[in-house]
């Protein structure tokens, strides 16, 4: 299989690297919008670079990986879909609801599979508490405590097309709390601050937040985010049921350094730094199960729709942060026909 990559930049350079060890894959042309990048990315693999996506194209390749910038998504997934070419495409699937909700109505109409990368569905510690969760061991779930720190901030460029931190990053925690528990958040409330840099405040953007969601069953999820962790990349998750619990990302490298004295629990010697060293085997089994995608072999693992619903929270929460009102996400869904835009954003 011949795969088609589009976008060279550091989360595109390290899928092609994967990418040329994937069983199955026996070529992979690169392309991006700074030829000069993709021609130094694929001298430095040994693979192949086209002058621009529609050389890439005319290569004829069976399944093509979307990395590019998030504001050419959208775009991107409708030009592959127009080709009848399989597409894998990093999240979010578009800058806003609107353009989301096309691409979901363009890939349901057609028979093209679409996977949108929410790398967490493969790390082994979130499918394990799944497992748990799914058969009963843990009992009713009360309550959910996610949180993501980055260590270092992004640069002050990315803040103001992010989409904001509910949406850029808190969304993989949306994503993964709908994936594990099979329900539905119903309303959040949710709260930002600046501590940090003041390009989060031009870029009317928070670098630290919180949101409080209720799902459909009436259980309790907390989510947290920062850009600002000095500790080191920290991603984990509690799942707390009446009967049992689960907590994911309490490997021998999370940067939990205790402060209890008589505890043997130490801080690692060489804590997460990035999401890519955090997920980098979950990343590996992703792009695998496309692959598998691409041929027919099984059906998406995550859609463009269930992307969507991630991003109806995102933005829920987004609007509760501006309004600091409680939001219901049903509110969110009922105006994606009407733009879907949040007040003041």
């Amino acid at each position: 299989m011949k795969i088609g990559l589009i976008g060279t930049g550091r989360i595109g350079a390290f899928h092609a690297a994967t990418l040329q060890n994937v069983p199955g894959v026996t070529g992979l042309v690169v392309a991006d919008a700074d030829s000069a990048r993709a021609a130094a990315l694929a001298d430095s693999l040994g693979v192949r670079a086209a002058g621009s996506i529609e050389e890439m194209y005319a290569q004829g390749p069976d399944a093509v990986v979307i990395t590019a910038a998030t504001s050419a998504h959208a775009a991107l997934i409708h030009q592959a879909l127009d080709a009848g070419v399989p597409v894998f495409c990093e999240k979010p699937v578009a800058l806003d609801v609107p353009g989301t909700v096309e691409v979901v109505a363009r890939a349901e109409a057609g028979s093209v599979p679409v996977q949108i990368g929410f790398q967490r569905r493969f790390d082994a510690g979130y499918r394990a508490a799944r497992e748990a969760l799914r058969s009963g061991e843990l009992g009713w779930v009360h309550t959910l405590r996610a949180c993501t720190s980055d260590r270092t901030p992004p640069p002050a460029a990315f803040i103001p097309t992010s989409g904001g931190l509910f949406r850029d990053c808190s969304i993989h925690d949306f994503d993964i709390l709908r994936w594990l528990t099979g329900r539905e958040v119903v309303s959040v409330y949710a709260q930002g601050a600046n501590r940090g840099a003041d390009f989060f405040t031009e870029g009317g953007d928070v670098d630290t937040c919180a949101a409080l969601l209720r799902f459909d069953d009436d259980s309790l999820a907390t989510v947290t985010a920062t850009r600002y962790n000095g500790a080191g990349h920290d991603v984990r998750l509690e799942v707390c049921g009446s009967q049992g619990a689960r907590f994911v990302g309490l490997d021998d490298r999370a940067p939990l350094p205790s402060a209890e004295p008589k505890l043997s629990w130490q801080r690692a010697d060489a804590p997460y730094a990035t999401f890519m060293e955090r997920f980098h085997d979950a990343y590996v089994t992703e792009l695998g199960v496309f692959v598998q995608v691409a041929a027919g072999r099984t059906p998406s693992p995550c859609s463009p729709a269930e992307a969507l619903e991630a991003l109806y929270v995102a933005e829920a929460c987004e609007r509760s942060r501006r309004t600091g009102q409680p939001v219901a996400v049903a509110e969110v869904r009922a105006g994606a026909g009407n733009g879907g835009s949040v007040p003041g954003a």
